[in-house]
Formats: C-alpha cells, sequence, structure tokens
C-alpha cells in the first residue's frame, strides 16, 4: 500500500455518504484527471495493518489486472497513520458520474426501451461472473453500487470492500437499506454467491418500474413482501439454522410476475422468477443467466 502524502488527490466535492463514510471526488493532481476516493478507518494492531485488511487490498489490485469493462478500476491504495490505534485507508477508484439510481431517476415516460434494459442487464451480469469466478462476492448490489457511464457502460463498485468495512467500520450506528436483500440474508441463514442474484432481480425489476420492487421497513416486512410475490416457501425448503420459523407468516401463492410488472416480457418474466427463487441452490447463476433466452430471443 502507497502511503498517503495528502499531495497526489485534492478533493473537489463530496459525492456522498454511506454506511462506510464519505465518498469524494478528486482531481489526481498528477494527471489532472478526476477519481473516487473511498475511505475506510482501520483498527490497527502492533504489527501494522489487520492481515484481513492486508488481503482484501490485494485481491482488489489482483482483479484489476483483468481491466474487466464491467468492474470499475481501483487505481490505487493509500494509507496514512491517524493515531497509534488507527489507520485511515483510502482507495482511489475511476470517477464515473453517475449511478444506477440516479440515472433510473431521470428516465423519462414510458420508461427504458427493451432493448437498453437488455443491453444493461447483460452487462451486469457479466460483470458479476467475472467477480463470482474469482471467489468474490458483493453482498451489497443495489443501484447506487452499478455506475453507468456517458457511453452506456455498466461498472460494478464497492464489491470486495464488504469485508474490510464489516471488519473493521467505525463504531457508529449504520442502515443499510433492506430492499435487495435475499431471503437468506435476511433470516440470518449462511449465504453464498446467489446472494448476488436475487439483488440482480430486484434491480431488474426496477429497471422497468423505475423504482423498487420490495419496499419493506424491516427484516420481517421486507420478507412478507417478498412472499407476496413468490409464495410462502414450504417447510421442506425453509432453512433450519435460522430462528425465524415458517410459521409467522401466512401462506401465500405466487402471483405472476406481469401483474407487478407488465411491461416486462414473457422471457423476461421467467428470467426474473430464476432469480428471485428462493432457494439459493435453484437460483440461476450469472453464468446460466447470460445464456437465458430473454438475451438470445428477441423475437
Amino acid at each position: 500500500m502507497a502511503q498517503d502524502g495528502g499531495v497526489q488527490y485534492e478533493p473537489v466535492a463530496e459525492i456522498g455518504g454511506g454506511a462506510y463514510g464519505t465518498v469524494y471526488k478528486a482531481r489526481d493532481t498528477r494527471s489532472g484527471k478526476f477519481v473516487a476516493l473511498k475511505s475506510v478507518r482501520v483498527q490497527t494492531n502492533q504489527e501494522g495493518l489487520p492481515l484481513s485488511t492486508v488481503r482484501e487490498v490485494a485481491l482488489l489490485r489482483r482483479l484489476e489486472q483483468f481491466d474487466h469493462p464491467n468492474i470499475v478500476k481501483l487505481m490505487d491504495v493509500c494509507a496514512s497513520l491517524r493515531t497509534e490505534q488507527e489507520t485511515k485507508v483510502t482507495l482511489v477508484f475511476e470517477h464515473v458520474d453517475q449511478d444506477l439510481k440516479t440515472y433510473l431517476e431521470k428516465v423519462p415516460a414510458p420508461g427504458l426501451p427493451i432493448h437498453q434494459i437488455r443491453d444493461m442487464m447483460r452487462q451486469l451480469l457479466c460483470g458479476l461472473e467475472f467477480l463470482h469466478s474469482h471467489h468474490v462476492l458483493h453482498r451489497d448490489l443495489k443501484p447506487e453500487n452499478i455506475l453507468v457511464t456517458s457511453r452506456g457502460e455498466i461498472k460494478l463498485a464497492d464489491f470486495g470492500l464488504a469485508r474490510i468495512y464489516s471488519c473493521h467500520m467505525a463504531l457508529t450506528p449504520v442502515v443499510v437499506t433492506l430492499w435487495y436483500r435475499s431471503p437468506e440474508v435476511l433470516l440470518g441463514s449462511s449465504y453464498a454467491t446467489p446472494v448476488d442474484l436475487w439483488s440482480t432481480g430486484c434491480i431488474f425489476a426496477e429497471m422497468f418500474l423505475c423504482k423498487p420492487l420490495f419496499r419493506g421497513e424491516s427484516e420481517v416486512d421486507q420478507l412478507t413482501k417478498i412472499f407476496c410475490l413468490i409464495g410462502l416457501p414450504s417447510e421442506e425448503e425453509w432453512p433450519t439454522d435460522v430462528t425465524l420459523s415458517q410459521q409467522n407468516f401466512s401462506a401465500q401463492n405466487p402471483q405472476p410476475i406481469r401483474d407487478q410488472i407488465p411491461e416486462i416480457s414473457d422471457d423476461g418474466a421467467d428470467l426474473l422468477t430464476k432469480m428471485l427463487t428462493f432457494n439459493p441452490l435453484r437460483r440461476i447463476s450469472a453464468h446460466k443467466a447470460q445464456e437465458h433466452r430473454f438475451f438470445t430471443d428477441h423475437s
């Protein structure tokens, strides 16, 4: 990790704040280009930075060597000692002007054309397959973490940072949106790469609706809204390693996707159903999703 002398990156505007701190648009004084700065305070042990943080940053740098078009570029990592117990780690990313949330808010009626949704989803899934093939879970996939360039390129951001943040984030109360979380995460069950496909399904629906599909106010309310659409899973499907039982929810039958999203095609509804599958072992993978007829059959 490079040491941050505080000279090379000059903040010019605050882009936004999240659960993990403030994000700044900054100018690289050496190249003149704009970058995005994301900092996290890390508790420092006697040997310096914790091995877990070093490992996570090394993973991000290794992925960068592949220069994937649908992954935001990590350009630099700087570390500066704040106190004997704390180090500030700053990740320097390429700057992209808007995220998908902002992009969708600007879409005029009647919404995004199907060919554009197809193109954006294909890019999103391509980036996700790349992460999963390198054993990286995103874990917080939502429109704010998907960047859209002026040329319509989709770039996944904030991947691989979840473990750095969750292990070492400052002790402040955080509110992370529930709306894109998979049932296994909401229930507190074990999870793997399928969590990202659930989130992608929610984002897919949002591209048609231009608003979130499930807007719960708590974990239980979010699950209730999910089961109103996909139906209440059977007791056999219910995970055994959770405290909330299936009996906590009233019986629901699956609803037709097109009742909720009239603009979606039959192929699109089929793909969305495969993404919004309760059992993560039966949920479609990023690789398989790209082979779905939604992308291949344009009739």
